[in-house]
């Protein structure tokens, strides 16, 4: 229980840090929030550390993106091995922490790829907001309406996956046996011939649409 404690302080602590701006007693309400999550091999190796096929993750790259475009941006590289379910309920607080200080829901985007996409999923499922912002990108697979029949899709939701990738495919199937409410749904399929590593890329062709999405453009015009 002490290293729980002691990893949910350290986690609410990073947070905080990244929240520029944030504390004044009025946040702004024109102000775009996104907490991103990364996948499974940034997780799981060091940033410098390239995968066989992929190459290095551009983790640090991706996020200057999104701050240079004025998003508050909370991320963390997580332990390796995290739960991803239990690691969603740390993002549902702190979710739930911006709206109660005045924050839009629609303000608010979870982006995850690969296992980040995955909880970003249980994060839609237990914060059920019809009104946040979920990207989920090249994380989701037919077999997932078996295997984790608890996630259902709830807010604004785009997914983007990549052709070449049997990762992460068209999540209708999700979609359809969801029973929470989503106002807006939208996919993208790229065609990057890159497999699985059209994400570990800090590429435009998925985080231009996500910009979009953030900005509430859900018609991605």
């Amino acid at each position: 229980m002490k290293q729980s404690s002691k990893f949910s302080s350290t986690f609410l602590l990073i947070l905080l840090l990244n929240f520029t701006g944030f504390c004044q007693s009025t946040p702004n309400k024109d102000q775009a929030y996104i907490f991103f999550l990364h996948n499974a091999f940034v997780e799981q190796n060091d940033l410098n550390v390239a995968h066989p096929e992929y190459g290095k993750a551009e983790y640090n790259e991706i996020l200057a993106s999104y701050r240079n475009d004025n998003f508050i941006v909370f991320s963390e590289i997580r332990k390796k091995n995290t739960n991803a379910a239990k690691y969603a309920e740390k993002i549902v607080k702190q979710i739930k922490k911006l709206i109660k200080d005045g924050v839009s829901p629609n303000k608010i985007t979870v982006i995850g790829t690969s296992k980040g996409g995955y909880i970003a999923q249980y994060v839609s499922t237990y914060l059920a907001n019809p009104n946040v912002n979920f990207v989920f990108i090249g994380c989701f697979r037919d077999i997932d309406i078996e295997q984790a029949p608890e996630i259902n899709f709830c807010g604004n939701i785009l997914t983007i996956y990549e052709k070449s990738d049997i990762y992460g495919v068209s999540a209708i199937k999700r979609k359809e046996t969801s029973k929470l409410k989503i106002n807006h749904f939208k996919e993208i399929e790229l065609n990057t011939n890159l497999k699985h590593g059209f994400l570990y890329k800090a590429s435009d062709l998925w985080i231009a649409p996500s910009k979009k999405w953030a900005n509430g453009n859900y018609d991605l015009n």
